[in-house]
């Protein structure tokens, strides 16, 4: 008996074929075919920006990353666990870039003020 001819019976109550209900034709050392249920495979956290999956953090489904610890579901660095490391880097170089052209602004003014005076 080839294991993909093998019928056997679902041992939870869902009863149909779907992605959350995948079982695998396990032998037992008794001999029978019994169905082993397959878990789905994590995909991993990713960056919010530019959704990359993010380094340094377990790839685990949703149900088991939520309950490890908070050491584990981050990255010690502004937006740990959130944002990769050069989106966090664009971020703080457009708020610098921003603060820096506001300063620029007010010299500018403050130039034509006294111009006009």
């Amino acid at each position: 008996v080839r294991m993909k001819d093998a019928r056997i019976t679902y041992r939870r109550r869902h009863s149909y074929r779907t992605k959350s209900n995948k079982v695998r034709p396990v032998k037992t050392p008794g001999g029978k075919l019994v169905a082993r249920y397959i878990t789905k495979s994590a995909k991993g956290p990713a960056c919010g920006d530019c959704h990359k999956t993010l380094q340094g953090l377990k790839r685990l489904r949703p149900a088991q990353f939520s309950r490890l610890p908070k050491c584990k579901r981050t990255v010690a660095r502004a937006y740990g666990g959130s944002r990769c490391a050069s989106c966090v880097r664009d971020r703080i170089l457009r708020a610098f870039i921003i603060e820096e052209q506001k300063i620029v602004k007010q010299v500018l003014m403050e130039k034509l003020r006294k111009s006009k005076n």
